[in-house]
């Protein structure tokens, strides 16, 4: 009998054989959800099994001792962040550099993502004492939250005054720049007031990943322990299915190109610039960037401990 497994994800394009049940499994029937935010802990949930998961949040789990949720390194979402800074149209700021001094807004302060930008920024000189920050909902389509997460500090780290959305303050003036995974509606358009303050953002991600050897991974599978203990297996499973899944939509995407009208020369792009490795599961695959990460959350101060790759991942360093 197979082991059933409800699992919790957003909604990746590359994850649509899984869902469709293209990808099968003789020991693991997997039942896809796909869900607009990430669980907040699967090991609390009724619903779900196994969900995709902050790096970020899932660290601070093992950095406190709490082994509820088990980490699968399946990284779902990974990326590059230069491209996640934005700036008016009109901004003087091309560099990260620039940013040296500057008021920053970002979407939220301990997220896996603006961790990785900060990362990008210190390698170029701008640390977290080297500008002011804000954290806050980007439009005013996004719920006020409490963004901060206990890491504000009055006059460094702080909330968006008075709670306005980060596109108004970037607009009059109140911050500098934004870090957003997400760029706002009409962003895209002729006519939007913002770009990216690295206007040739690929050129210098490529000269990123030259230097680090990876893609920044921001989100993984986390499993609840009890399941994992139970089922060892289960883990390399599900990790396999997934990058099956993968895969194939990547090989279905290079037949059926014309989804947008230079995806090829996309496809072209990135086989010329990166390794056909770049995306690979498991520990031994992604060891230096686990480890960097965990460098990331001790010298931004996120995590009070600085944690090896080895105790993000117990017992997979094999």
């Amino acid at each position: 009998m197979k082991l059933s497994l409800r699992l919790a994800l957003r909604d990746w394009d590359y994850m649509t054989p899984l869902v469709l049940g293209e990808v099968t499994s003789s020991t693991l029937d997997v039942k896809v959800d796909r869900v607009g935010t990430l669980v907040p802990n699967v090991a609390a949930s009724d619903v779900y099994d196994a969900a995709e998961t902050s790096f970020s949040r899932y660290a601070q789990l093992r950095h406190d001792g709490d082994e509820s949720i088990v980490g699968i390194p399946n990284f779902i979402m990974r990326g590059f962040r230069h491209r996640c800074i934005i700036t008016r149209k009109d901004s003087s700021i091309h560099r990260l550099a620039d940013l040296k001094g500057k008021k920053i807004g970002v979407t939220g302060w301990r997220d896996s993502g603006n961790t990785w930008t900060r990362a990008a920024l210190r390698r170029e000189g701008v640390g977290v004492e080297d500008a002011r920050w804000y954290a806050g909902r980007l439009t005013e389509a996004h719920p006020i939250a409490d963004r901060l997460d206990g890491f504000g500090r009055p006059g460094r780290i702080e909330a968006c005054p008075g709670e306005r959305p980060m596109v108004e303050l970037l607009l009059d003036g109140g911050l500098d720049v934004v870090l957003t995974p997400f760029m706002p509606n009409g962003f895209f358009d002729a006519g939007s007031p913002f770009r990216q303050v690295i206007e040739d953002f690929r050129a210098a991600e490529v000269a990123y990943f030259n230097d680090v050897g990876y893609v920044p991974g921001m989100h993984l599978i986390g499993i609840k322990a009890g399941i994992a203990n139970a089922h060892p297996w289960v883990m390399d499973e599900l990790s396999r299915m997934i990058g099956e899944a993968q895969r194939i939509w990547l090989e279905k995407r290079e037949k059926y190109a014309d989804t947008t009208p230079w995806m090829i020369d996309e496809l072209r792009r990135c086989a010329a610039d990166l390794p056909r490795n770049w995306n690979d599961h498991g520990f031994a695959a992604n060891e230096k960037m686990i480890g960097d990460f965990a460098e990331e959350l001790y010298a931004q101060s996120i995590l009070p401990r600085r944690l090896a790759a080895a105790d993000l991942f117990p017992g997979q360093a094999a």
